[in-house]
């Protein structure tokens, strides 16, 4: 592949594959994808795949992995200065962190990534800081941010994660409904909202703008709609989830 001028397009593969087996609990899998890319450190997915090397470091207890690509982290993250950025980086050391300082990095890191179009990388997050709060039998905040990050891999259909979320809320004590046959119709919340959005008459864009997601996100979401509902129109959706559409002069 590489012979083929194809490289970046494998280490993004590797990218993806890391993030999967980590939604699987696979994490030794994980950290040879992940450390795949982070010894090539291609543009963009160099970057982004230190959160999740780092993440599989940790679980398999590869810390001079760790080291290695909290340091770029540490380097890096600031130089951009996004939140998306910054908030990896939070993650990046509440992972490492010791006692308490790892739920003052947590949050820092839900504050920031919940500033941008950053829907998955916040449900992770948020994720990771479950498990940790319910490790510590802090299980009311746990389920907090259980449920969030549950909600939201459900909506995006990222069903290895939201399996995992969705274990994790069990082991609180709450119940996370799982899609059955009979329940794989029902809208998730966000499919609802953009629904409604739609049936009010927004463009894609003016959606996206107001949940500070991507145009193709919503497209993405308004596509299930129409799945689910049975429909294949905008104009279809008032009458397909009981809302009314906008009014209409006489």
């Amino acid at each position: 592949m590489r012979s083929m001028g194809h490289g970046v397009l494998q280490l993004m593969a590797q990218h993806a594959l890391a993030l999967f087996e980590l939604g699987q609990g696979h994490y030794r899998q994980a950290l040879k994808h992940a450390r795949a890319v982070f010894e090539e450190d291609p543009p963009t997915c160099g970057n982004i795949v230190l959160p999740l090397l780092i993440e599989a470091g940790v679980r398999t207890g590869d810390r001079a992995g760790v080291r290695g690509a909290l340091s770029r982290l540490e380097e890096r993250a600031p130089l951009a200065g996004t939140p998306w950025a910054l908030g990896g980086l939070a993650l990046g050391r509440a992972l490492t962190a010791e006692g308490d300082d790892a739920r003052k990095f947590y949050e820092e890191s839900v504050d920031l990534l919940g500033q941008g179009p950053l829907a998955l990388e916040l449900a992770r997050t948020r994720l990771l800081f479950g498990e940790w709060l319910r490790r510590r039998k802090r299980r009311s905040d746990a389920r907090k941010q259980l449920r969030a990050a549950y909600e939201g891999f459900d909506a995006f259909g990222a069903v290895p994660y939201a399996e995992r979320a969705r274990t994790e809320l069990l082991a609180t004590g709450e119940k996370a409904r799982r899609r059955t046959e009979e329940t794989r119709f029902d809208l998730t919340p966000r499919e609802r909202q953009v629904a409604s959005m739609a049936a009010a008459e927004l463009t894609n864009t003016e959606i996206a703008t107001r949940l500070f997601v991507t145009a193709s996100t919503v497209e993405f979401h308004l596509n299930k709609v129409f799945r689910k509902l049975g429909i294949t129109s905008r104009k279809q959706i008032p009458r397909a989830i009981g809302e009314p559409g906008p009014a209409t002069e006489d």
